[in-house]
């Protein structure tokens, strides 16, 4: 069964009838928020009853649209967070692209300035690897990049797509060796993006992260996980009471290999490692469970079939 990434955006009337009827179909609600009067559902549906999910959702007023970045954590980084550096597109970058789904975090670097100065200290480099991919936001100087990215990207193991004040030529002409997708000009710039070419940017951005993914995907279609993220993130809900009292809005953040749990991990490392999901067969069984260097949060790494030989 293949599993696509959508969204559902409809009012609050009847929308328990479109969760039921994903959960029915087997698909897996990733996140469901409530903004006034509307409910937006972001969740992975079987493609073969996208259809029947878009027919009941008409007479209600809702319309579902494809998110390729369902599923995705992604980590913006940016050489500075301090105003004097214009973080505006830094801001613009991470809120736009979670409209397509994913789940964004900031890393504003410590000292990630200065073109002799700059570099990436271990915690930083850790939190980064801890994400699906790293969108770097550099600046408008060509040399700048030039000199500084080789010291930012070093221990990156992740995906990176680069952006910056440089044209997509020049980007790939001074990063050597090469990152998984370029973006150019989009440098610093002291407003909010407004205009309409700034938005055809912010498109830009989202369709080379979106090629970057599916590039991943693919990858990981060849030897597949042992059992999907989302389903984990289920048996977790259902069966650990104490995630829904965390505050966060994701108290659980899927990522394409596995989860970033929100509960902390010298007390719920072990609940979560013999907890079911079938047979007998627990999550400690199909997954690396180890602490994560954001916050006390918990990571959990599915292995692949390959590995573990068990596939559920």
């Amino acid at each position: 069964m293949i599993l696509e990434p959508v969204t559902y955006k409809g009012g609050l009337y009847r929308n328990d009838e479109i969760v039921d009827l994903i959960e029915d179909v087997g698909g897996y609600i990733i996140q469901k928020q409530m903004v006034a009067t509307e409910v937006v559902i972001q969740a992975l549906v079987p493609r073969d009853d996208i259809a029947l999910i878009r027919e009941v959702a008409k007479p209600l007023a809702g319309e579902i649209t494809p998110s390729p970045l369902v599923g995705t954590e992604i980590a913006v980084v940016t050489p500075s967070l301090e105003i004097h550096h214009l973080p505006h597109a830094s801001c613009d970058v991470a809120e736009y692209i979670r409209r397509f789904g994913a789940k964004t975090n900031m890393v504003g670097l410590a000292r990630g300035f200065g073109k002799r100065i700059a570099q990436l200290n271990d915690e930083e480099r850790d939190v980064i690897n801890e994400h699906d991919l790293a969108i770097y936001l550099l600046g408008d100087f060509e040399e700048c990049i030039r000199h500084k990215f080789p010291v930012l990207r070093r221990g990156i193991e992740v995906p990176i797509v680069v952006s910056g004040g440089p044209s997509k030529e020049t980007l790939q002409k001074i990063i050597d060796p090469p990152v998984d997708g370029y973006v150019g000009e989009v440098g610093r710039f002291m407003h909010r993006t407004k205009e309409s070419e700034e938005i055809d940017k912010l498109e830009e951005v989202v369709a080379e992260i979106t090629r970057v993914v599916s590039k991943k995907r693919e990858e990981i279609a060849k030897d597949p996980l042992s059992v999907s993220p989302a389903r984990l993130m289920d048996i977790i809900r259902e069966q650990v009471e104490e995630i829904h009292r965390v505050l966060s809005p994701t108290p659980i953040t899927v990522q394409m290999t596995g989860l970033r749990v929100k509960l902390p991990y010298d007390t719920f490392s072990t609940v979560l490692k013999k907890l079911e999901i079938e047979r007998g067969v627990t999550i400690g069984d199909l997954a690396d469970i180890r602490p994560s260097r954001m916050r006390d949060y918990i990571l959990l790494k599915i292995r692949p079939f390959s590995d573990t030989n068990i596939m559920i």
